[in-house]
């Protein structure tokens, strides 16, 4: 029996985040025929503790003679994982959210990175806010989701297309420490300022909350990454007006098949899908045609990798590919905004493409990180 190993995270607010993961992936199989292949999986936290997840990982290779391992982990944790994957002769799949930028890009054909971009759809939405008219923008996070490289990823989108960063807020990560108060006296100094606001999780909620509070009146014109547009997230959030824009990863309203086949096959097992089952689902995808490839190539994980680059799918946010600069996956972005939901919630409206995806993936990583780097090697939104 052929089987497929996966490293699970977990999340305390994002609870349900690894079996969101696990139901995507056991879906995506069934509808791709091959509800055969046997899941094997190993949790691994939240992604910080490197050598449980090594151990993790040692454990679905050596024990349960897994054919092909995904796992939810950043690049520096993935990159900890080289050698024993080129050791066992394995592939690897990183599920990434995107939300850091690695000094150097990977490039041992035996790991592959399928990614959400919250990086990439930063720099997008750094770039649309120049291209709205804004020349001066202001960002706005806090201490955990600030110690992730998509903040440089927002930065340079709107500093390279000619804008100027003014001010900067971190704030706190806790209720107690979580204040916007000094966005008052930053917006009078920079009044034609724009805001990039960084945010994930229930932290997008308590933004939203206290900028209403804030700015009762008149709320800043924002933009934000895919992120701040998780829809489970959204639907518990307090609308705070209609100058919320961005860039989107997915929406469960995009009109297209896999779209349609995606979220009532999630429905159909109980859950509501979102960007985690999504995750999932297209890993399904991008394991099956792993494993064919290691057959084809007689369990050599490098020839195979090198195969699976070539692989393209259609997914339910459009077609898979990979770059050819790097062992990445891309897809298509969306440009959106936020609407009231009738109820005085958020609503994600998607109001068209994003232009220039390809190119602005190729800007985004041939860019200098000016010594920046992260100290998180949590999975992102893992806390």
């Amino acid at each position: 029996m052929q089987k497929i190993g996966i490293l699970l995270p977990r999340s305390s607010y994002y609870n349900s985040i690894g079996f969101d993961m696990f139901e995507g992936l056991r879906a995506g199989l069934d509808k791709s025929g091959h509800g055969d292949v046997k899941i094997v999986t190993e949790n691994i936290g939240f992604g910080a503790d490197r050598q449980q997840v090594y151990r993790s990982a040692e454990k679905l290779l050596l024990e349960e003679n897994a054919g092909i391992i995904l796992a939810y982990v950043g690049h520096r944790t993935a990159q900890m994982l080289r050698p024993l994957f080129m050791s066992a002769n394995r592939l690897l799949i990183v599920l990434d959210a995107g939300a850091n930028l690695p000094q150097e890009w990977p490039v041992s054909p035996n790991m592959l990175y399928h990614s959400l971009h919250n990086s990439l759809g930063a720099y997008l939405a750094g770039r649309r806010a120049f291209h709205d008219g804004f020349v001066k923008g202001g960002m706005v996070s806090n201490y955990y989701d600030g110690g992730y490289l998509h903040i440089v990823g927002i930065t340079n989108g709107f500093a390279d297309s000619g804008g100027a960063i003014c001010f900067n807020h971190a704030t706190g990560h806790t209720p107690g420490e979580f204040k916007l108060d000094p966005l008052a006296d930053h917006l009078k100094q920079y009044p034609d300022a724009c805001l990039l606001p960084v945010f994930s999780g229930d932290f997008n909620e308590w933004f939203f909350r206290d900028m209403k509070a804030l700015f009762p009146e008149k709320l800043p014109p924002m933009y934000v990454p895919p992120f701040a547009f998780e829809e489970m997230m959204l639907s518990n959030a307090v609308y705070p007006g209609d100058t919320v824009r961005g860039i989107a990863a997915w929406s469960k309203d995009l009109e297209n098949a896999a779209n349609k086949t995606f979220t009532a096959a999630i429905t159909e097992a109980g859950r509501e899908a979102n960007l985690f089952s999504l995750l999932g689902w297209e890993g399904a995808f991008l394991a099956v045609e792993a494993l064919a490839k290691m057959k084809e190539h007689k369990n050599n994980a490098r020839s195979a990798g090198d195969q699976l680059k070539a692989f393209r799918f259609q997914s339910p946010r459009g077609e898979i590919y990979f770059a050819s600069e790097t062992n990445t996956t891309l897809s298509p972005m969306y440009e959106a905004h936020l609407e009231d939901d009738g109820t005085g919630h958020c609503r994600l409206k998607i109001t068209g493409d994003a232009k220039e995806v390809a190119e602005a993936y190729s800007a985004m990583t041939a860019a200098s990180l000016d010594n920046a780097i992260s100290g998180w090697f949590n999975s992102y939104t893992c806390n």
